[in-house]
């Protein structure tokens, strides 16, 4: 079964996405909730997270890749394929050296969507989404995200996606 509200305006200008075009209306309407977004259940969640002051010890493969791990263990999440990008491999002249790309940078696909994160070596930084449509619990991946890389401090922000 289908939800409406009714919605009453003095003067609405409503856009017709199909047919390209405006029209001004007075009356009453009914309109499904869908379409505006009323009763939509967000699609996925979305934590991003900014840490500062970190142990740059931990940015490495082998301590990112545990990290993964512990992560989507505690998340409840399952662990797909993981992807690095870093100097790992790259002969020292070719390696980066300005503050803002010397680090590690990987992707953590998991079943519900991915698991992204770029350390900086020089700045002590780490910044890391997480996305998943499957729900999970945005305050203990902080906490253990926070802990793991040790930081200093940590600004973080969490989206619903619709």
């Amino acid at each position: 079964m289908q939800d409406f509200i009714i919605i009453k305006w003095d003067w609405l200008t409503i856009y017709d996405y199909v047919n390209n075009s405006s029209k001004l209306c007075n009356g009453y309407i009914a309109v499904d909730q869908i379409l505006l977004g009323l009763s939509m259940k967000p699609y996925g969640y979305e934590l991003i997270l900014d840490l500062h002051g970190c142990e740059p010890n931990t940015f490495n493969r082998p301590s990112i890749e545990d990290f993964f791990e512990k992560l989507c263990e505690q998340i409840k999440m399952t662990r797909c394929d993981l992807h690095f990008w870093d100097d790992v491999g790259v002969p020292p002249e070719e390696q980066q050296t300005s503050p803002h790309t010397k680090g590690t940078s990987a992707v953590q696909f998991i079943l519900t969507s991915t698991i992204v994160i770029h350390t900086l070596d020089l700045m002590g930084a780490v910044y890391i989404n997480i996305f998943s449509c499957k729900e999970y619990d945005k305050d203990l991946a902080e906490a253990f995200t926070k802990k793991w890389f040790k930081a200093g401090d940590c600004r973080s922000h969490f989206i619903e996606r619709i």
